[in-house]
């Protein structure tokens, strides 16, 4: 069976904006937050939330701080991406508009393929409280609900 270029089209914008999604999920803050706040702000409330809830100690700071500079990085990144995007929204051709999505579905994977190997880093270091911590915080998501199965 043939596949029409709208079902291409379609498909592929359906799996760009799974992986934005699914990025999202990684580096975005309480929903309240991420209602109103830009991408900084949203990152920096993820931040502090997360120093809190996975308790960082004096000696895993150093490494803390690699992690928070890599997400501080990439909400600017996405903030800039996601600006050009909402001021060219009005003037985008669909090639253009799915070009868009892709650099930012692209900036958010190459954000995530960064803070991995940091993150990795810091989790072999914690202590099994913490570490149970982090699967449950990351297993919950931003807010604190449960994701599907």
């Amino acid at each position: 069976m043939k596949q029409s270029s709208y079902q291409f089209t379609y498909a592929a914008a359906r799996a760009v904006a799974a992986a934005v999604l699914v990025a999202t999920i990684a580096f975005a803050p309480s929903p309240v937050l991420a209602a109103k706040a830009s991408g900084g702000d949203r990152a920096e409330a993820r931040i502090k939330d997360m120093h809190t809830k996975l308790k960082i100690t004096a000696a895993q700071e150093d490494q803390w701080a690699k992690i928070t500079q890599e997400m501080r990085d990439n909400a600017k990144s996405m903030d800039a991406l996601t600006q050009k995007r909402l001021a060219n929204a009005n003037t985008m051709t669909a090639v253009e508009d799915l070009k868009s999505y892709a650099e930012i579905a692209d900036a958010h994977a190459n954000g995530i393929k960064k803070f991995i190997p940091l993150f990795e880093t810091l989790y072999a270091s914690m202590s099994d409280a913490q570490k149970k911590e982090a699967d449950a915080l990351f297993r919950r998501g931003p807010g604190g609900k449960s994701k599907k199965k």
